[in-house]
């Protein structure tokens, strides 16, 4: 992991302070004069940590849709680091606790990964952990199984870049399977349980792949 500078820091303490702000506001109008009785300070909490969570989506969406990740190889010192360094402090600090410890129901977790820039079709689920999902698109009908990964980033020694997963329609992607960046699995595409999809895979329609690192078992 590449360091990360005072400056993107302070960047990402500045708009998760915004949130926070917003979250207060949001709290103390919607639920200040609210007669709670012994329960009042845990009432309160838990609506301040929903609405905190929502703004802070809201600001994170934002950073992004100013300075985008983008594809290919990320350069020290660059614009594109930058913006990928305070993409990592929002998901690592905010967003990592409530995708990888599966306190959230998949159902939900499906709106979640939609309102962090995931592309997903409809009746599709994610029952593991989408780390990247501003890169990553997902057709209808498609499963993640449990405890599977799927990571639009790939950082090998100084080397970092990024590269779009897109996985197609009815495609099941099997518990504890790994699937790295720049990975293409087409429509009807089975990749069996425990899997490691290495990057730049392209699973033709229909296929049958496992194993690590995953191979064809059957067209």
């Amino acid at each position: 992991m590449r360091k990360i500078g005072v400056t993107q820091i302070l960047v990402f303490l500045m708009l998760a302070s915004i949130a926070a702000a917003g979250a207060v506001f949001t709290t103390s109008l919607l639920a200040g004069g609210l007669s709670l009785g012994d329960f009042r300070g845990v009432a309160l909490c838990g609506v301040f940590v929903l609405v905190f969570y929502v703004f802070a989506i809201a600001v994170h969406r934002l950073f992004l849709a100013v300075m985008p990740l983008r594809e290919g190889d990320i350069a020290p010192g660059s614009r594109d680091e930058f913006a990928y360094n305070v993409y990592v402090l929002f998901y690592l600090l905010l967003f990592y606790p409530i995708t990888r410890n599966h306190v959230l129901p998949v159902p939900l977790m499906r709106v979640i990964y939609l309102a962090l820039g995931a592309r997903l079709g409809k009746d599709t689920y994610s029952a593991g952990v989408i780390l990247d999902p501003i890169l990553t698109d997902v057709g209808s009908n498609t499963i993640i199984g449990h405890d599977a990964v799927l990571f639009s980033h790939a950082m090998e020694g100084e080397r970092l870049s990024h590269a779009r997963i897109r996985i197609g329609s009815r495609v099941t992607v099997g518990a504890k399977s790994i699937v790295m960046s720049g990975v293409t699995i087409e429509d009807g595409a089975i990749i069996a349980a425990g899997s490691v999809v290495t990057k730049g895979t392209r699973v033709r329609a229909g296929e049958v792949w496992g194993g690590n690192p995953a191979r064809r078992l059957r067209a």
